[in-house]
């Protein structure tokens, strides 16, 4: 630090708006803290290399270190240095040779370079984390920036505030969405404007998708180990700052650029979703580094055991579990969610491993801190909220737990309809559940069937053309000899490892792709496709390409095959299908909607039809007395997951259109069909309706 005369004077402030707020005339400073006996606030050159002064925070309010400095601008960098007792075995790990990232911070700038300087003890000294380690690591981290909200408060755009039951989810990456797709400015590629430009707006919105769910755009390191080996954190589920945008993804407009590509998704009538990560942080465990969190109050914003303070709960497998219990955290949880959807203007959120923010010190509960702060909050509790229903804690699988008002992932449904697909025995029952909203799981307490998340493929696991390319998972691009990702991926080759020019095979693979996204788009629930699905993206059987920052992870562009050119038409046409008929999506479980299963002879499924494992091939008939909804009032869906072709009685004293079927001539017009029965081919779906 410089030995200049001080350039700043600091005032008492105010304790009650958390980070680094400009008022126009200088900027208050906040941060809390339960158990830091002084904290100082460390002023950067522009560069971020040279600290130029160091001022402690004069008053301490309700846990809060707060100070306002007159005069300082916008730009400003700035970090925190916290002093306080290094007692690891009590919980309590500050060390002020560390400069701290503020997790108020709107952005950060720089990135961590990885040494003895990020950790608080001497890596290799025996006694481990018990020891105390002096270097100072501001040389080696990001700085947080001044950010004037005042200026960059201009009107917002009108959000799109598409109806539960008309939603469509498009999960996908900035980066990989842009990085090939030759329509694209060679400097706008990875990055926020990139993803808003006209080519991939056009797209996403011509397909019919009405929302993006972008991966982690939370500011995230690359981890050492990745580094190590020439990879990257590529999918980002490791989040340091809550309220600042990964910069990795900034364009010529920097942050600035995050709002312009959501208004321009806005613009086009289409919601744009972030996938949060409020479960953990960058820090890890007792033996990671402190950037953050683990050096302004460790015993408070994470959860540890409750005899060793010194270890931490470790519901997320991550290392840490963030602590939503302490009010304080939870608050920054809630600040940044309200921050995200107001300021930066996004449509809701997707929780990663979800069932965290769940957790009180007894285990999982519905009426946790965190879900009743979200559900009576005004601004909160009517944007889309998605969780992610599971962790790796006791009691952690919970699908069909969270409370009313909000949606989950359901990986049942992708379980189920992989398993019925590839033809298993005894699967139809459940299908059958799956393919009607999961009632079973989420009929309850007036949720809706939108509650279920249905999908086949996410970005984690296969995507759909390596689900029906490969038997087995070929993660050697990873370094960790295949033994990452999960083995049990449900996925069938029909023949041959990956690609082929076997036709036979090739076109038994293509009319898979078909049936798993025409039950996707005809299941009643809320469907998301994983970007690149549409054109039959593979990553060569990678099933866990969390750290594939390269083609592999990435969307090409253009489409280079015929099959995939009828994939997206089929996709293109599934969709209108489905916003056209109201019966397809449905959303009221009391809405009078007569269901009516059966067998390929045209009678009833009773039990023992429901029970005899040696049939799959079922019939579903949805039907409305009367309707003033859109579309039509009476439809039957026929499935086929056999290798063999099975003929269907149709119901008797109806007119029937065959509107649709993932043979090899799905992309046919409708046409009638003569009754009393219909002959499908193997392995295939079709839709028919009355006339």
């Amino acid at each position: 630090m410089t030995d200049e005369t001080k350039r700043y004077r600091v005032e008492t402030g105010d304790f009650t708006r958390l980070g680094a707020n400009y008022d126009g005339h200088g900027v208050n400073f906040a941060i809390f803290s339960g158990y830091a006996e002084r904290v100082e606030l460390c002023l950067f050159d522009e560069t971020g290399s040279r600290e130029i002064e160091r001022i402690v925070l004069p008053d301490y309010t309700n846990e809060i270190w707060h100070g306002y400095i007159p005069g300082l601008q916008p730009g400003t960098l700035y970090g925190y240095r916290v002093h306080g007792p290094f007692d690891p075995e009590q919980g309590h790990r500050f060390n002020s040779n560390k400069l701290l990232v503020d997790p108020y911070a709107r952005e950060l700038v720089g990135n961590i370079e990885w040494s003895q300087a990020q950790f608080a003890y001497g890596l290799h000294d025996d006694r481990k984390d018990l020891s105390f380690d002096e270097t100072d690591s501001a040389a080696h981290m990001p700085k947080a920036r001044v950010i004037d909200l005042v200026k960059r408060g201009n009107t917002p755009s009108r959000k799109p505030l598409v109806p539960w039951s008309q939603v469509i989810f498009y999960e996908t990456h900035v980066k990989g969405m842009t990085m090939l797709n030759p329509a694209i400015p060679e400097q706008l590629r990875g990055t926020f404007e990139g993803l808003g430009h006209k080519a991939i707006v056009d797209y996403v919105k011509s397909l019919g998708i009405t929302a993006i769910e972008l991966l982690p755009i939370h500011y995230f390191p690359d981890d050492s180990h990745l580094l190590d080996k020439g990879l990257r954190n590529y999918w980002g589920y490791n989040s340091l700052g809550f309220f600042a945008p990964a910069s990795r993804y900034y364009g010529p407009n920097g942050l600035a650029g995050f709002r312009d590509m959501v208004r321009a998704f806005h613009d086009a009538g289409i919601e744009v979703i972030l996938d949060v990560v409020y479960n953990h942080t960058a820090e890890g465990n007792e033996l990671g580094p402190t950037l953050s969190f683990k050096g302004i109050d460790n015993f408070s914003y994470y959860r540890t055991l409750p005899d060793q303070p010194r270890y931490y709960i470790n519901d997320t497998g991550t290392g840490n579990t963030i602590n939503t219990s302490h009010p304080r955290v939870l608050q920054m949880v809630t600040d940044s969610l309200r921050y995200w959807a107001e300021e930066m203007e996004v449509d809701g959120f997707r929780f990663d491993l979800g069932t965290i923010l769940g957790r009180e010190p007894n285990g999982f509960d519905q009426r946790s801190g965190f879900f009743d702060a979200v559900g009576q909050d005004p601004l909160l509790s009517r944007i889309k909220l998605i969780g992610e229903p599971w962790d790796i804690g006791p009691g952690g699988y919970q699908v069909g737990g969270f409370p009313p008002g909000w949606a989950e992932w359901n990986d049942k449904y992708r379980d189920t309809v992989r398993d019925y697909w590839k033809g298993d025995a005894g699967t139809k029952r459940d299908f059958a559940a799956r393919f009607l909203g999961s009632g079973d799981v989420y009929d309850l307490r007036g949720r809706r069937p939108w509650a279920s998340v249905n999908f086949i493929a996410a970005h984690d696991g296969f995507t759909l053309n390596d689900l029906v390319s490969y038997s087995e998972k070929h993660n050697d691009a990873n370094g960790e000899g295949n033994n990452d990702g999960h083995s049990d991926n449900r996925s069938f080759n029909y023949g041959v490892e990956g690609p082929t020019e076997d036709e036979g095979i090739n076109a038994t693979r293509e009319r898979q792709k078909r049936n798993f996204l025409a039950t996707l788009f005809l299941s009643h629930g809320t469907p998301m496709l994983l970007a690149g699905d549409e054109v039959g993206r593979s990553q060569m059987g990678n099933n866990n390409g969390y750290c594939q920052d390269s083609e592999i992870s990435w969307l090409h562009w253009p489409q280079a095959h015929e099959s995939d050119d009828v994939l997206f038409a089929f996709t293109k046409r599934l969709i209108a299908l489905r916003q056209e008929h109201s019966i397809l999506r449905r959303e009221n479980w009391r809405d009078g909607l007569i269901v009516s299963w059966f067998n390929p002879g045209g009678g009833e499924q009773t039990d023992e039809h429901w029970d005899d494992e040696s049939t799959t091939a079922i019939g579903l008939r949805l039907s409305r007395k009367q309707s003033a909804e859109e579309g039509w009032d009476d439809v039957l869906f026929l499935f086929n997951p056999c290798d063999a072709g099975v003929e269907f009685k149709l119901p008797d004293h109806t007119s029937w259109s065959l509107e649709l079927t993932t043979s090899d001539l799905s992309h046919a017009e409708a046409k009638a069909v003569d009754l009393p029965g219909i002959e499908m081919v193997g392995r295939s779906l079709m839709l028919l309706r009355s006339t």
